[in-house]
């Protein structure tokens, strides 16, 4: 990655998401909406839905539990149970990261600045309290003490509104709110959001440069300050101080002092190297923080992962061909874990920290020598480790990984590294490489040191792996959380022939490949793993992407780089947009 590429910076807000609309359909579970096949007979959502036959049947229970003899307010009630099947629940029942029993319920009009459809503008919330505020409601969903708020005093035989909330505006007060440019209500009715069209990007963007070099991975520093760690993809980590905003200062960063060197584990080639860092939510108190990297296991003494082809994937290593010289795993995918206690100071203020890994978390064997992801990232409001795994490389995935639910290729993975697997069964293989709880990560058939959090997607789809969060992803490189929305989770997945693109991940979320390429439908080559139909899967498309001769005509795009949503103050104009980039050889 020297002079032999250009970058080409491509700022764009998403298509699907114009410019300020910030809603997009997930469920109160972190997936996406079901299609359904018919409709709901308990809730009339019919197509997209977050609710499935045995979920509207529950709703259904819940509903004549209430014993609601008044039939109008029986009528508002069914609605605001059904607003769970909403294609937009995540939005309607979230609020500041709090999960509510009932829908954000309108009580204005719609916002200027709102998404939703001019549909939200009647005063939702009023009416249920004018049509429902002397009725029993048995197992009212709006007492006080589920709201996490104060009305009024509360006794166990209270059924009535005008029981439970001492007037209309403290019910509305605790319930209600308006359609905003960050949120929706609801007003009775399925969400609507407004039909526009696609927005002109900016007509400029203002770039200061602060300073030279070439780093792969840039994490801004837990502590809130103004300082950051820079990686290159050779092994080392920089604890650098950014310079304040148009003073004209330089990133005060000293390529002589690394705060960690790891290039002697990391192996370093044009496709291999380190691929990420992450600092733990808690780094300011416990000084943890994790590499990801690759490591040649004919080199290194710690490189002894199992390989990705192999039996459970119907997938004989030996039958692989040679890549670029390289056998069949002989490269691995790295995630160690590291600390800053110990260094003299608190980890907070630490300005190096040792090599000596403290612990491996993941350690697996790569089928080829190209598409493997690597960057980690630690979930905002979950603090679970969040990997990026390419699908292993080979044109067109002839093995069919990102699709198959028993490789973790082609997939985001999800780990808990709070929780680590016992350690009575550790064993020591130099004095640099300890494996703590090897018999216990083979038995539970981890890849290494964590914990599977429960609410991962396989409680739910027992065929999937328990690390996978989302599949169908050909190379995810470099993806973020919106921080004013932390379901926002964007990726940006590089394409093979056609199509660059970014998608929103959910939880269990297929992202088509190699079914698909973006929007189009692709046709593998070489399929010796078998093929998925394209009637099997409901894949995710992307929310935006560009076909590569877009970019250039004459040379086309190599990679695209999924970016960040702009938070600063800064440019007000560029509030809200994604930015995002794309690398192309030239």
């Amino acid at each position: 990655m020297e002079s032999v590429f250009a970058i080409i910076f491509l700022f764009s807000n998403l298509l699907l998401l114009p410019y300020p609309s910030f809603s997009f359909p997930l469920c109160t579970n972190s997936r996406a909406p079901l299609t359904l096949n018919t409709t709901l007979k308990f809730c009339s959502y019919n197509g997209s839905s977050c609710c499935n036959s045995t979920e509207d049947s529950q709703l259904q229970r819940q509903f004549q539990a209430m014993n609601i003899s008044h039939p109008s307010c029986a009528s508002l009630l069914q609605s605001v149970l059904c607003a769970r099947c909403d294609p937009f629940s995540a939005k309607l029942f979230t609020i500041d990261s709090v999960t509510r029993p009932v829908p954000l319920l309108c009580n204005s009009t719609v916002s200027t600045n709102s998404s939703q459809s001019n549909q939200a503008t009647n005063d939702f919330c009023s009416q249920v309290w004018d049509t429902c505020q002397n009725v029993s409601i048995l197992n009212s969903p709006f007492a006080p003490s589920l709201q996490g708020q104060a009305g009024a005093p509360v006794n166990s035989n209270f059924t009535k509104l005008t029981e439970l909330w001492q007037s209309k505006i403290d019910f509305c007060n605790a319930f209600g709110g308006a359609s905003t440019d960050a949120s929706v209500c609801y007003d009775g009715k399925p969400v609507t959001l407004n039909e526009t069209g696609t927005p002109s990007p900016p007509h400029g963007l203002c770039l200061e440069k602060i300073g030279n070099g070439s780093y792969l991975n840039m994490v801004a520093h837990p502590d809130g300050s103004n300082r950051a760690f820079f990686s290159n993809q050779q092994g080392k980590i920089w604890l650098a101080t950014i310079p304040e905003v148009g003073l004209g200062g330089t990133l005060e960063l000293d390529e002589s002092n690394p705060f960690i060197d790891l290039t002697d584990e990391v192996h370093f080639d044009t496709a291999f190297g380190m691929m990420g860092i992450a600092f733990h939510p808690n780094f300011a108190q416990n000084g943890r923080f994790f590499a990801s990297f690759n490591c040649d296991k004919g080199k290194s003494p710690g490189c002894t992962g199992r390989c990705s082809c192999n039996s459970d994937v119907n997938c004989d290593p030996s039958k692989l061909p040679t890549d670029n010289g390289a056998q069949p795993c002989q490269y691995q995918s790295v995630i160690a874990e590291y600390t800053a206690n110990g260094t003299g100071s608190q980890p907070s203020s630490a300005k190096t920290a040792k090599s000596l890994e403290v612990r491996r978390i993941f350690t697996m064997g790569l089928p080829f020598t190209s598409q493997h992801g690597g960057q980690i990232l630690f979930g905002p409001t979950d603090g679970y480790l969040y990997f990026m795994m390419g699908d292993g490389g080979g044109d067109g995935d002839p093995y069919n990984f990102a699709q198959n639910k028993k490789s973790v290729l082609g997939k985001i993975m999800r780990l808990d590294v709070d929780d680590i697997p016992s350690v009575c069964h550790s064993f020591q293989l130099t004095a640099q490489y300890v494996v703590p709880g090897a018999a216990e990560i083979n038995r539970l058939g981890l890849w290494g040191n964590y914990s599977i959090p429960k609410d991962n997607p396989f409680s739910q789809d027992e065929e999937l792996l328990p690390e996978i969060w989302a599949l169908g992803l050909r190379n995810p490189w470099r993806c973020s959380f919106d921080l004013e929305r932390p379901s926002y989770f964007m990726c940006g997945d590089v394409g093979e022939d056609l199509y660059e693109e970014v998608d929103i991940i959910s939880k269990g979320g297929n992202y088509g490949w190699r079914v698909y390429e973006g929007p189009y439908p692709f046709n593998p080559t070489s399929s010796p793993g078998g093929n998925t139909s394209i009637n099997s899967i409901s894949p995710i498309l992307p929310v935006m992407g560009y076909n590569h001769s877009e970019v250039n005509k004459n040379v086309g795009s190599a990679s695209i780089i999924g970016g960040y949503f702009y938070r600063s103050n800064t440019d007000p104009c560029m509030y809200g947009r994604y930015l995002y980039a794309d690398l192309y050889s030239g």
